[in-house]
């Protein structure tokens, strides 16, 4: 049960009016198995489990029977700002989608010789579009003349947002997935010229994976952390040619950095100018161990990109959300700066119509997925859910006393009937998915106590 000395009177009343209900245990139990999903979906309707040879009914759910006549399941939303339990399960994923491709997993069918191909972790950082408070890496003092703390809401923003050419920024971001599309087709051509084969005959040869998220920095300009690994002809199962070396894929990208491919010119319209956006000066590129305590281990990588997996554009203070009107920008009291980035998207959208910059404003203009993947790097996101779904339903299987599935025909009709909870029930919710997370972390301790070798943990 959550502190009720800490709730308003009026989620504390309907807290009591949930927990008094007959059905309580009910809902506990359905919100439970969504994890504690903060922002549950909510389903009417029925399904039916029968015996293929008889037609026999085995098993009859209907949603009349459970509280408030609705089913409710996970949002399944991976913003941790909108939903931390659903994130929190998104991350797992996407720690082990990144560690698979690394180090591979039995479990997912990618070998653990995997380690041994040519792999680094990537960054490529936004151009600079005018000076911002900053914490130099010398230790000296900030240009404004100031030594910032890591917590300061300067950090990031203009020394002078009158000069600071924030549409520019939002084009950038508008052009990142543009930008790394050039970039990774520039270093396949790379890597072909350094092996001094064909094209055609690197195809037939090696591939290029890789798996990349993508992070926003303070002053609200997007860059990419990526892995990228060379494998042979089919992805993981194969091995790579002699001659792509860890050297050999280093030096490629150094190259394919400064290649005038890498860039795209957004030309002249209305008052705007013509403008070439290219990746910034700030540039890192290091081989990912298969362990050690440094920022490149394979288990630190995965972690790193799990992390930001479940952010947005709203570590800078902007919304989680689209925006319909400008006037949502001082009701939310989004920072200065961000409120700048946005209306600049507002500004330039009927200049660029093509593009739809209001209608990413939320995200500052940028309008590609945060974690993508090339389709051989590992396994997908679908597999896992699909994994969970088969584990849940095996369970229900067991609990009903359920013949085998390939015995059985199961029918259902389901329809969306709405979301979210009532102020008191997501007090509730909140408590249980903090007694499951403690759960997890406690079995996580255990696990770690035991005897024996253990494998590397997030």
């Amino acid at each position: 049960m959550p502190d009720t000395n800490t709730l308003d009177p009026m989620v504390l009343a309907d807290v009591l009016r949930v927990a008094s209900a007959p059905d309580f245990e009910q809902w506990r139990e359905q919100i439970r198995r969504t994890g504690g999903c903060s922002n549950p979906i909510h389903l009417t309707g029925w399904s039916v489990v029968k015996d293929k040879a008889t037609g026999q009914v085995l098993h009859h759910t209907d949603t009349g029977e459970q509280p408030g006549g609705r089913l409710r399941v996970a949002c399944g939303n991976r913003r941790a700002s909108r939903c931390e339990p659903c994130a929190y399960l998104y991350a797992g994923d996407a720690y082990r989608i990144i560690r698979a491709g690394l180090a591979g997993d039995d479990a997912i069918g990618i070998r653990e010789e995997i380690r041994e191909r040519p792999r680094v972790f990537l960054t490529l950082t936004a151009p600079s579009f005018g000076r911002v408070h900053n914490i130099p890496d010398t230790g000296a003092c900030c240009r404004c003349g100031i030594h910032h703390a890591k917590d300061d809401p300067a950090l990031g923003t203009p020394l002078d947002p009158e000069t600071y050419d924030y549409a520019g920024a939002v084009l950038f971001n508008n052009h990142a997935g543009e930008l790394w599309h050039r970039f990774i087709n520039r270093l396949r051509r790379e890597l072909a010229t350094r092996a001094g084969i064909t094209q055609t005959a690197f195809r037939e040869t090696a591939r290029l994976t890789f798996a990349k998220v993508a992070e926003f920095q303070d002053r609200g300009a997007i860059h990419f952390h990526a892995v990228i690994r060379i494998d042979g002809p089919d992805g993981p199962d194969t091995e790579p040619p002699s001659w792509a070396t860890l050297d050999l894929l280093t030096d490629a990208i150094h190259a394919v950095r400064k290649h005038p491919y890498v860039s795209v010119t957004v030309p002249a319209t209305g008052d705007q100018p013509t403008r070439v956006l290219r990746w910034g000066k700030t540039f890192d590129v290091r081989p990912i161990k298969a362990f050690g305590t440094d920022d490149v281990s394979e288990g630190k990588v995965a972690a790193y990109v799990a992390k930001y997996a479940t952010k947005a554009a709203e570590a800078t203070g902007t919304l989680d959300r689209r925006i319909d009107e400008l006037t949502e920008l001082d009701r939310a009291h989004v920072p200065e700066h961000a409120s700048r980035l946005i209306r600049a998207c507002y500004d330039l959208d009927p200049i660029y119509p093509d593009r739809k910059l209001w209608a990413w404003g939320h995200m500052l203009g940028f309008r590609g997925h945060f974690l993508t993947k090339s389709r051989a790097y590992s396994t997908t996101f679908g597999e896992r859910r699909g994994v969970r779904a088969e584990y849940r339903a095996e369970q229900q299987r067991q609990t009903l006393g359920l013949p085998e599935p390939d015995t059985t025909l199961v029918l259902a009709h389901w329809q969306y009937a709405g979301h979210g909870h009532t102020p008191g029930e997501s007090a509730l919710a909140a408590s249980i998915a903090h007694d499951i997370a403690l759960n997890r972390e406690t079995a996580r301790e255990e696990r770690q106590d035991l005897p024996g070798p253990r494998r590397h943990q997030p």
